[in-house]
């Protein structure tokens, strides 16, 4: 998926034709497949750095910020 397509709303068609393409895969050839498939629900919520977020600093200056890791 691109953010292109994303952008555009065409990942919710994009992704119905993979779940289509994927369950014809698995009719043909089921001994390739050893469990379900992959999840292709989309994503509503992308992060550009998931590992990190922005989190105040009290030490009383004001509009301080600092990068944290997630816990």
């Amino acid at each position: 998926m691109t953010p292109a397509e994303r952008h555009a709303g065409l990942d919710g068609a994009l992704l119905g034709k993979r779940i289509a393409l994927y369950e014809v895969a698995k009719e043909r050839q089921p001994e390739r497949w050893s469990g379900a498939t992959r999840n292709w629900q989309p994503v509503r919520v992308v992060h550009l750095n998931p590992d990190q977020h922005v989190a105040e600093k009290s030490d009383g200056k004001e509009g301080y910020l600092v990068l944290k890791n997630a816990a």
